[in-house]
């Protein structure tokens, strides 16, 4: 029994120190949690403040809007080549914050900034040509 408690224990304490922040306000650079969801920074290009995973790493594309689906919240890209995800030109549909779903329609050409975590990617800015 006394070793589920102190199992508990320190499953609190881990999830607490998860969202700790230093004396100045920001959080720790040692905070692995999730990546914090994209700001209104994004809608004008930037990224904001966005927290990245360990694995994480950016790139930057350009192509075509071939679909925009609100309800899944993705955009399908026909994009060029990108060479920082080793990723031939294709078609591919990428998660994205609602705010950079409505500032595009298909049809629109586009360079746009991805999140790559694996070989998982997400749009995190996107501005028309």
């Amino acid at each position: 029994m006394k070793l589920h408690a102190f199992t508990a224990l320190t499953l609190m304490i881990s999830l607490a120190a998860c969202g700790s922040k230093n004396e100045s306000g920001q959080a720790d650079a040692t905070n692995t949690a999730a990546p914090a969801a994209n700001q209104s920074n994004a809608a004008a290009g930037g990224m904001g403040d966005m927290a990245m995973s360990p694995t994480a790493k950016m790139a930057k594309g350009t192509g075509k809007v071939t679909a925009v689906d609100k309800s899944a919240g993705t955009i399908t890209l026909d994009h060029d080549p990108i060479a920082e995800a080793k990723w031939p030109a294709m078609t591919m549909a990428f998660k994205a914050e609602p705010s950079l779903i409505e500032s595009v329609k298909v049809g629109d050409e586009v360079n746009f900034d991805i999140k790559l975590d694996g070989n998982a990617g997400e749009v995190v800015a996107i501005a028309k040509k």
